[in-house]
């Protein structure tokens, strides 16, 4: 194999999720491409990897010093999703039915990884929240362990603003699975958020 092409499927596979034969396809599609594209495509990831910035209110991708979700004066100030990463936000805005503002925290407490709370976006969460503002915090954090420790650990500091709501997104069984196959967290979570149905 080629040394120039050792070393872009090389490159290509200390991407997540990517395996050296997907690494290769990779590089084998980059050859077929106009060089004109090529050279667009790594001038994109050149100008994100330098020139992206975190927005300092909501710890958001950004390029600029706010991002334009922050920016927006048509969002619901007085509601905050906090989320962990930023494809968290992105799944969110997805779906069109969220028309709050946001929080990303960065990650999750995870004590085997070294990530203490002060090693999240925590503080700056409650500098908004102190601001008086903000009447709803919604906490969309997964249900490992490490999410179910940060979400107690949120929830204990967030006591000290007794005026603000704070509530975690529903949890239970997807649409489509089958109960023998879900496991025993999912269904305790959507046995406590169960809903009534009203007949017609």
């Amino acid at each position: 194999m080629s040394q120039l092409l050792q070393d872009v499927v090389g490159e290509f596979s200390k991407l997540p999720g990517i395996g050296r034969r997907t690494a290769l396809r990779l590089a084998m599609h980059l050859l077929k491409m106009e060089a004109d594209s090529v050279g667009e495509m790594t001038r994109s990831i050149d100008r994100f990897r330098n020139e992206i910035r975190h927005c300092n209110c909501c710890n958001n991708l950004s390029d600029r010093e706010r991002c334009p979700i922050c920016e927006d004066p048509t969002r619901d100030r007085s509601t905050i999703c906090v989320v962990e990463q930023v494809a968290d936000l992105l799944s969110i805005e997805h779906t069109r039915q969220y028309r709050g503002l946001y929080h990303v925290l960065g990650g999750v407490i995870s004590p085997m990884q070294g990530i203490a709370p002060s090693d999240l976006k925590i503080d700056l969460l409650l500098e908004r929240i102190a601001r008086g503002e903000v009447r709803e915090v919604i906490l969309a954090i997964s249900t490992s362990v490490e999410g179910e420790t940060t979400s107690f650990y949120l929830m204990n500091r967030l006591n000290q603003y007794p005026a603000v709501k704070v509530s975690t997104i529903a949890r239970g069984i997807g649409f489509g699975d089958e109960l023998e196959y879900v496991d025993e967290l999912t269904i305790t979570h959507a046995l406590i958020n169960r809903r009534e149905i009203s007949p017609k």
